[in-house]
């Protein structure tokens, strides 16, 4: 397997992303392009086509020989974003590399520094601020980056589609659809690059080897027909919060976080407990420091490689939301009829999920305390996943862009969060080799105010996958 020539990529890239995809990508941050779940009337608010329309167009003047560029709308869901570009000659018989990307955006939030705002694109200090930058924005724009340097280098390719959704943010809910409306024209898809990753540091290219599953549930106990004054319901009345207390403790050891049902619990491989100490080898600290826990608030454990497997590899349980509850200020001496709680658990990449909700609904809702009523609603459950073993080919690729791009060796970790594009991935074209990658840091802020982009790291990634797609073509 030769390699393409570096300087030419190098050259290539960083020309892009100083004259044609920073400019762009600036103008994709000023789009308020909200999930559909954070925008349910998006088809009338019309951001989503906005940002769709403005990426089309900066892909449709790239001057990629033999590309197409196609808006594919299903009826009643988001749309999605193709960029179809050829083989290289002699790389027809690759199959095809799908590289993946998303538009929509997660809300803006509050809380943003002087001078940074969600829709306003500021570079400082090497960084893109503004909601959508780094997550994931900046992606579609690297993928087609890194195709035409590896054509200006002299370099191979396979078939390579790029692929933009515009639900990610709200789980992908569309993208089943669409992968089986395209699944005729995808053909034999034998390499994934997903550009919405990142890892530890920016020293290094970080592999996402893994990604945890999710199951979510809401929880409501009821007692009361209505409210009732608590000095005289309570003792003889039970308290709807104190049954969802002892039904948690059903599900979760609350002086540990262990997650106590079977059906949410695997085996953690051994080729992943050695990327996870070498990942906190590589950055020590990154795990352990990278939120900013309050006062003297300490981590759940002060071994960092434990830290990483139980985001990575063990079963969590999040109380993210709650009703029946007034605002403390408003509260009046009353036992409240009911107690809602949102409940969800991230899973390790193994675990079957419908299982795993199943359990967890059954725990529930079986001999309730006081024989209270419990309703359970808005159930959902999405597989987790894990990655194959890489082939010689990415092999030697990955140990060649580390010396030539990074200057240091790639790590691989698990995600604790989810992709649900990779699932679906994984279970469709299980012979495919994936590069889940990406420029998110620790301190990338997706999701949260302050949301900012490396640039020098998002250059470096464009230069590895454009490596990465030529040994891919030549193996």
């Amino acid at each position: 397997m030769a390699a393409v020539e570096p300087r030419t990529v190098r050259d290539t890239v960083r020309g892009l992303w100083a004259d044609d995809i920073l400019p762009s990508l600036s103008g994709l941050v000023e789009i308020p392009a909200l999930s559909p779940a954070f925008d349910p009337a998006w088809a009338a608010s019309g951001h989503l086509d906005a940002a769709v329309e403005h990426v089309r167009g900066w892909l449709t003047a790239r001057d990629v020989p033999g590309a197409r560029v196609e808006v594919v709308r299903l009826e009643g869901r988001s749309p999605v974003l193709l960029l179809d570009v050829p083989a290289t000659e002699g790389a027809e018989d690759a199959g095809t590399v799908l590289l993946y990307g998303h538009l929509d955006k997660q809300p803006p939030v509050g809380g943003w520094s002087e001078g940074l705002g969600p829709w306003q694109p500021v570079v400082r200090d090497g960084r893109l601020y503004g909601r959508g930058s780094a997550d994931d924005g900046y992606a579609g724009y690297a993928a087609t980056a890194a195709l035409e340097a590896v054509r200006a280098a002299g370099g191979a390719h396979a078939r390579a589609v790029v692929l933009l959704e515009t639900g990610e943010e709200s789980g992908s809910p569309d993208l089943p659809a669409y992968l089986e409306h395209l699944s005729g024209r995808l053909g034999r898809v034998s390499f994934v690059v997903c550009l919405d990753s990142g890892g530890n540091d920016y020293e290094r290219l970080w592999l996402t080897t893994s990604l945890r599953g999710m199951a979510q549930v809401r929880v409501t106990a009821r007692v009361l027909d209505s409210a009732q004054h608590s000095g005289l319901a309570s003792g003889v009345v039970p308290s709807s919060f104190r049954v969802l207390r002892q039904l948690l403790d059903r599900l979760e050891d609350s002086a540990t976080g262990e997650i106590r049902l079977a059906e949410c619990n695997v085996e953690i491989p051994e080729n992943r407990l050695a990327e996870a100490r070498a990942a906190v080898s590589a950055a020590p600290g990154a795990v352990r420091d990278a939120y900013p826990r309050h006062g003297a608030t300490r981590p759940v454990s002060e071994d960092e490689i434990e830290l990483l497997l139980n985001n990575s590899w063990r079963p969590t349980l999040s109380v993210i939301g709650a009703s029946g509850l007034p605002e403390p200020a408003e509260a009046g001496n009353v036992l409240r009829d009911h107690t809602t709680l949102a409940l969800s658990f991230r899973l390790p990449p193994t675990a079957d999920s419908a299982a795993a909700l199943n359990a967890v609904e059954k725990a529930l809702t079986t001999d309730v305390p006081y024989s209270a009523t419990v309703e359970v609603s808005g159930t959902e459950a999405a597989d987790g996943w894990n990655a194959p073993d890489a082939a010689p080919w990415l092999a030697t690729g990955l140990e060649r862009v580390s010396e030539q791009v990074f200057g240091a060796p790639w790590r691989a970790i698990g995600l604790g969060g989810s992709i649900p594009f990779m699932g679906l991935l994984g279970a469709k074209y299980p012979e495919a080799q994936f590069l889940v990658t990406g420029a998110l840091g620790p301190d990338s802020n997706a999701h949260v105010p302050d949301e900012w982009l490396h640039l020098e790291q998002a250059q470096r990634v464009t230069e590895a996958v454009a490596h990465l797609l030529h040994a891919h073509a030549t193996a």
